[in-house]
């Protein structure tokens, strides 16, 4: 166990925090600090052929075992983490022989990680969970997923006896901003298909995820002294408030779970000559996925008729739902599925209400579920991980190899 926690805190201890509003890749330079390390720590464990390319994207081989034919299969994890917290002087804190009650993340500032709020934790008695000290994200998502893939090739490589065909990994940056595999090199990886450790609780296993849009709304108004105003100003506030009012009301993230689709405005600026609306849209369903593009051209130009045509709207479509390219080669999850059943996981198949580097990769022709990685509360303060966990993804990774060897 200390081996995996000493490696997992290695890595999140960098600061590796992605930015949206760089051009470059990776979009940030400190980036590169985890991802030469990674380099290093591929080559000393005995992988085969490990580059890492001008923009980070790192690839390493381990070669067969086994002189029969057996498919090439990858595993995939994102080194970057989220812009939405700091990830700035991670200091992680381990709790052994987890209790059940609430975790002080930081007596200063009364940061509790709260096991009433934050009920998951009641699965984890008795134990081993590292947690942030409440100022920083962790950096389980994807961390741990790195952690257990360089573990589960060190392990098969420290035990020839178990048999597998070639494995191919890679680890790759700003997933986190929506770019992991914008520039991955599917030719060059090799396999035929892969799997992302990217996953949170232990069990679960994904093979749908949204269809993802975004949606931005420019609205141009008129500025007229307000006691002059009447059948002269337009209120572009105004009418931002109309479009957002237009929209299904319950059909909003905080109102709806599972495979129900929704809008959500995340970012509102304005005044009155100029307000913009920012919105993603999300459904697993490809026909009301594009109604739902359809419902905002609609409102946007009822408003634009009512207002001489003074909004613009751009959509941009951002990623689709992998269950069209899995589907066809579901023995990949089957595989996944019997791995964590043979070592006595229950396996949690659901859909993903997010996106992630499978479902580029799946449409770039790498089939690709995704598989736990075993943390929790991403992208925030109250972030933890069970060490037990990234514990069974390393045994999942291994048994997944050895399954597609014995097919």
């Amino acid at each position: 166990m200390q081996h995996i926690i000493d490696r997992f805190i290695s890595y999140v201890t960098i600061d590796t925090q992605s930015d949206p509003t760089s051009e470059s890749t990776p979009s940030t330079e400190k980036q590169w600090i985890l991802a030469h390390k990674l380099v290093d720590e591929l080559r000393s464990i005995g992988l085969h052929d490990v580059t890492i390319d001008e923009n980070a994207y790192i690839m390493a081989t381990l070669p067969a075992n086994v002189e029969h034919e057996v498919p090439t299969i990858g595993f995939i994890a994102h080194f970057d983490t989220s812009p939405d917290f700091s990830g700035t002087n991670v200091r992680p804190q381990i709790i052994e022989n987890y209790n059940g009650h609430d975790i002080i993340l930081n007596e200063e500032k009364n940061i509790i990680l709260s096991s009433s709020y934050f009920d998951d934790l009641l699965q984890y008695i008795g134990q081993t969970i590292i947690t942030t000290d409440g100022t920083t994200l962790l950096g389980a998502d994807d961390k741990a997923g790195i952690t257990e893939i360089v573990t589960a090739m060190e392990h098969l490589i420290h035990n020839p006896e178990i048999k597998h065909g070639t494995i191919k990994i890679a680890f790759t940056p700003d997933e986190e901003i929506g770019r992991g595999a914008h520039k991955f090199d599917v030719e060059k990886f090799g396999a035929q298909w892969a799997y992302t450790m990217d996953g949170s609780q232990i069990g679960e296993l994904e093979y749908e995820n949204f269809n993802a849009a975004s949606a931005t709304i420019s609205i141009s108004g008129k500025s007229v002294h307000p006691g002059y105003a009447k059948g002269k100003m337009v209120n572009a506030v105004i009418i931002a408030n109309k479009i957002i009012e237009d929209l299904p009301r319950h059909e909003i993230p905080e109102e709806t779970t599972g495979r129900e689709g929704f809008f959500h405005v995340h970012t509102l600026n304005g005044e009155i000559e100029n307000t913009t609306i920012e919105m993603i849209i999300r459904d697993h369903d490809m026909d009301h996925f594009l109604r739902r593009k359809e419902l905002i051209r609609a409102i946007v130009k009822k408003y634009n008729q009512a207002y001489d045509d003074c909004i613009t709207l751009e959509i941009k479509d951002q990623y689709f739902n992998m269950k069209e390219k899995v589907e066809p080669v579901f023995h990949i999850v089957e595989i996944a599925q019997r791995a964590m059943e043979d070592i006595g996981i229950k396996p949690i198949i659901k859909p993903i209400r997010g996106g992630t580097d499978g479902s580029q990769l799946s449409f770039m022709g790498l089939p690709c579920p995704n598989i736990f990685a075993g943390g929790h509360n991403f992208h925030g303060k109250y972030e933890y991980v069970p060490v037990e966990s990234m514990q069974k993804a390393v045994e999942v990774i291994v048994r997944i190899c050895e399954l597609t060897a014995n097919r």
